[in-house]
């Protein structure tokens, strides 16, 4: 098995922070596009037709499933790495039930 330098594992680590703040920005983002969306739609509503069904809810909630996912990709608890050991693992799953 190969060693990996604690330099190598260092540039690996600040990767994975890297893209986990790349993805906490874009969450933040479409929070800022999800609250302009709904604020167009709800005036949208209230000058066209404000005493009929607030129909605006629809789009909004669909948003917010994927601001819900866009959370938990950028907040949650991140991803366990796959190692060379779990793909060894999954091969001898796989050629034991052959």
């Amino acid at each position: 098995m190969e060693e990996i330098s604690h330099n190598e594992q260092s540039d690996a680590y600040r990767e994975q922070i890297r893209k986990r703040i790349k993805r906490q920005h874009a969450f933040q983002q479409y929070l800022s596009i999800w609250f302009g969306v709904s604020l167009i739609l709800t005036i949208v509503w209230f000058f066209t037709t404000p005493r009929t069904y607030f129909w605006p809810v629809w789009p909004m909630f669909g948003m917010g499933i994927g601001a819900f996912f866009q959370w938990r990709a950028a907040y949650g608890t991140p991803p366990r790495e796959i190692t060379d050991a779990d793909i060894d693992a999954e091969i001898d799953r796989i050629q034991k039930s052959k």
